[in-house]
């Protein structure tokens, strides 16, 4: 049933394509390079990809193709807002951390919304690679993927970009922020 709902109508199909498209042609300097007719074929044969990033548009994410990974085929989308995506803010790290709340629960999280989404949640190393395309997190910050041993001591860690410098924090994963969200990409 799942698949069942990620699909789009026809009108949703074209104006996602027709907002990635101008956001491709508007941010050259993130995929030199690539050509929008390719990445769109891949993304006309892929309903369900195309209906993620339809789910990162919409909660604010602003997607854009970064990087073609020749070796396996695919092109890279990560969310390129400006700052965290407003429609993922105010969760905290995992399902677990939401659960150990006993108060003042947040509606969700970082980890299941990103499933949800059909989406990763970016790790240290792909946030740090974002950051060298512009200056995204100034005024917010993004959960980013929790190693495991920091995670089951409770905490998880999260990066924002201040000083023209991105720095790494932790904090407890059930914390949550109206201006910390997640970022995530997408292999396409």
């Amino acid at each position: 049933m799942k698949n069942e709902k990620r699909k789009l109508s026809s009108e949703q199909h074209e104006e996602i394509l027709k907002t990635l498209k101008a956001r491709f042609e508007k941010n050259i300097n993130r995929h030199k390079g690539l050509d929008w007719a390719k990445v769109q074929a891949k993304l006309e044969t892929n309903s369900e990809k195309l209906w993620s990033l339809n789910e990162m548009e919409i909660t604010g994410g602003e997607p854009d193709v970064i990087v073609h990974d020749k070796e396996a085929g695919e092109y890279i989308f990560y969310d390129c807002s400006a700052e965290s995506p407003k429609g993922r803010r105010s969760v905290c790290y995992d399902r677990e951390a939401l659960e150990s709340r006993k108060a003042h629960k947040p509606q969700n999280n970082a980890i299941d919304m990103a499933a949800d989404m059909g989406i990763e949640i970016l790790m240290e190393e792909q946030y740090r690679e974002l950051q060298k395309l512009g200056n995204f997190d100034t005024k917010t910050s993004s959960w980013v993927k929790t190693p495991a041993n920091i995670r089951e001591l409770g905490g998880a860690i999260f990066c924002d970009r201040r000083y023209d410098t991105v720095f790494v924090y932790h904090n407890g994963a059930e914390s949550y922020y109206a201006a910390r969200g997640f970022r995530g990409s997408l292999r396409v």
